[in-house]
């Protein structure tokens, strides 16, 4: 067994449904890496968003056990954690790193932005409102409130840093990212690195569509002096896409548990399939892998930095 160490990894599903077999993927790696380097594997539902809650946690939970994987203590709901983000915005505000913002998604969308800016990045429209001026605006969108963004400081370049799958990451600059939302939500990208920061996780395997999150994130850990790379190691691991070549989604079919299950496919031959697309499993493993298998097995240096096309045949095979 790998050496124990100090940290954990973790896997933090949002229970807007049944997690398909792309989320699965991603959390047998995050199990993986945890797991094969000594670390604990935590999990913390995402229930920011009530709006997206479907009630489906349990059954993630549910899945993620069917599948083999364990976690160590009791899953974390973010949905409790409102303390410390109000806590993190405060001390943010205490910097003078906070502004109201009054824009809305089609404002943002409709204003001009600097010339290498990513599309919808923030302009600043309401970065150096006078007093008077956000009285005003207050007046104006109710009963709407105002968002809370953060003031990134003047020349902040946004951090590199080495993925522990996509190589070194270098990207341009930051805008200045929302804290909280209008509706009173806190927006990921801060609940985030607080929770992950107060749950002693320092390893984050996830998606690669959340990769450009990351430098807003690393700025986020050291504005709010919390560990950052190379503390925290991230790596983001390829996608599962459907047959037509977008993300895996509901429209392909049989693409969960449940679903498979249906069909005759068992959580044992969905495991099997999931390892042999990482190259961890193959012919030879007919009757199955096991989890504990793939630990002894996975090298992380080994892994396809390339997405999965899952076709429907490959499980029933």
């Amino acid at each position: 067994m790998p050496e124990r160490v100090t940290g954990a990894g973790r896997y933090a599903p949002s229970p807007s449904g049944d997690l398909h077999l792309g989320n699965l993927r991603t959390a047998l790696l995050a199990w993986l890496f945890a797991r094969a380097s000594g670390r604990d594997f935590l999990i913390r539902i995402e229930d920011l968003d009530r709006a997206r809650d479907s009630g489906s946690a349990a059954r993630q939970l549910a899945d993620l056990a069917a599948l083999g994987l364990d976690w160590d203590g009791e899953p974390v709901l973010q949905s409790e954690r409102g303390a410390d983000h109000d806590a993190a915005i405060a001390q943010l505000a205490g910097a003078g790193l906070v502004y109201e913002c009054f824009c809305t998604r089609k404002d943002i969308l409709a204003a001009p932005t600097a010339p290498h800016a990513p599309p919808g990045a923030y302009p600043g429209t309401c970065r150096e409102l006078s007093d008077a001026e956000r009285a005003a605006a207050r007046e104006r969108i109710l009963p709407r409130r105002p968002a809370l963004r953060l003031r990134v400081p003047a020349g902040t370049a946004a951090p590199g840093y080495t993925d522990l799958v996509l190589g070194e990451q270098t990207r341009g600059e930051i805008d200045d990212l929302v804290l909280r939302r209008g509706d009173g939500t806190v927006a990921y990208n801060l609940a985030v690195v607080v929770d992950d920061a107060a749950m002693g996780i320092d390893q984050i395997v996830r998606g690669d569509d959340l990769a450009p999150s990351t430098p807003r994130q690393i700025l986020l850990q050291r504005l709010l002096g919390l560990p950052s790379p190379p503390a925290v190691a991230y790596a983001h691991v390829p996608l599962v896409l459907g047959p037509d070549g977008k993300r895996l989604a509901k429209r392909d079919g049989a693409v969960t548990l449940a679903e498979l299950r249906e069909q005759g496919v068992t959580p044992d031959r969905v495991r099997t399939e999931l390892a042999a697309s990482l190259g961890l499993a193959a012919a030879s493993d007919a009757d199955g892998v096991t989890a504990a298998q793939l630990i002894q097995r996975f090298d992380p240096d080994q892994l396809p930095r390339t997405p999965l096309t899952w076709r429907p045949a490959a499980a029933n095979g």
